[in-house]
Parts: C-alpha cells; structure tokens; sequence
C-alpha cells in the first residue's frame, strides 16, 4: 500500500478504485493506447483532475492496476489454496496460475508490462508504485514457500520475484516464446527450491 493509500478516505479510496478499474477495462479493450487519462475519467465518471490526483502519469496509472491485479491473485489463492506439500510445488502453482491469468488477457498483459517497463526515474510517484508491485509479488511468492525454506530464504524470495518479472517481460516484448517464460520458471525454481525427491537422488 502506498502512502497515498493509507491517507485516504473511503469516499476518496472509492474514486480511486473506480480509476483503477476504469483504467482495467480500457486496457483489457485495447491495450497500452488505449488506456487514455481522459477516456479512463470519462469511464469512471470522475473528473479528470481527480485522476491526476491518484496518478501522476498514465504509466503510474497502470502499475497500480497491475498491483491490483496482484492483489487479486492473492485473494483467489487465499479462497482456493495452493496445491504441494513443499515449497517449490506451491510456488510453481502460484505462478502457474499467473501464468494462465495473464493468458486469458493479452492486451491488458502487454499494457501493464508496457507501462512497468516505461517508468522513469523523472515520475517519483511512478517509482514508488512499483516498488509496490514488487513488494507484493514478494509476499505472494513467501506466502506460497510458508515457514518453510533454506537459510537464504529471502534472497530466493527476491530473486524468484525478479526471474518472474523478467521472463514476463521477455515474453511479452517478443524476446521468448511463452514456453520459454515457463520452461525458464521451472528450471529457475529446480536451482532454488530443488524438491525433496530430487534431494534424495543426488546423496
């Protein structure tokens, strides 16, 4: 959550909730162009200096959506959790499911993945909204791991985060092939989180 965030009121985290989603459908339409800050006050039915209060930037405007987004993933693990019995499995079904997610949405795949990639260091407020995306992709992949893990937990932790980030990035720029993201997560969570079994085979 953003310091922005935390000050809110209801009414005004309301506004900003209608911006978000507004901002969600036009880029599940059309993508990135679409995604216009007059076309996303007109859809949210505020005026469109309280869009520029929430968002500095249309890039900033979609990082939160992509945050959003993570968000919601948390909560749909949270009603049907994840399937393994160590950590390597639940991670790998976490992003499994993000993986189909972003599959069943495209144009708002390579908006968010367009605007994260598009951040400068010159929109401060840009910045901190996706540290926050970070953050929380972070807590979604510890989440899944539990109390579980080896001693560098939290380097894992960081670093499964930032595998993810980039393979999706790869893959939407047309760098990969999408069973490229994927073979690339797999081979990623092996090295980090090897399973029990394979454990076994190498004493």
């Amino acid at each position: 959550m953003t310091v922005l965030e935390k000050k809110l009121t209801p009414r005004q985290a309301q506004r900003r909730e209608a911006v978000i989603n507004a901002a969600m459908e036009l880029a599940l339409e059309g993508g990135y162009e679409a995604v216009q800050m007059r076309e996303v006050s007109t859809r949210a039915e505020v005026a469109l200096g309280t869009v520029y209060r929430y968002f500095s930037s249309k890039d900033q405007l979609l990082v939160g959506v992509l945050n959003e987004w993570v968000l919601e993933l948390q909560r749909r693990v949270d009603v049907r959790p994840l399937r393994g019995d160590t950590p390597a499995e639940r991670v790998h079904d976490v992003l499994r499911r993000a993986l189909i997610a972003l599959d069943r949405s495209p144009m708002l795949t390579e908006a968010l993945v367009t605007a994260l990639t598009s951040v400068s260091a010159a929109d401060p407020d840009a910045i901190a909204e996706t540290q926050v995306v970070y953050e929380n992709m972070q807590r979604l992949v510890a989440a899944a791991m539990g109390d579980e893990g080896p001693p560098e937990r939290e380097a894992i932790i960081r670093i499964i985060g930032s595998v993810w980030m980039a393979a999706l990035i790869a893959r939407t720029r047309g760098w990969a092939q999408p069973t490229e993201m994927r073979n690339d997560l797999e081979a990623a969570l092996q090295l980090l989180l090897p399973h029990k079994n394979n454990n076994r085979r190498s004493k």
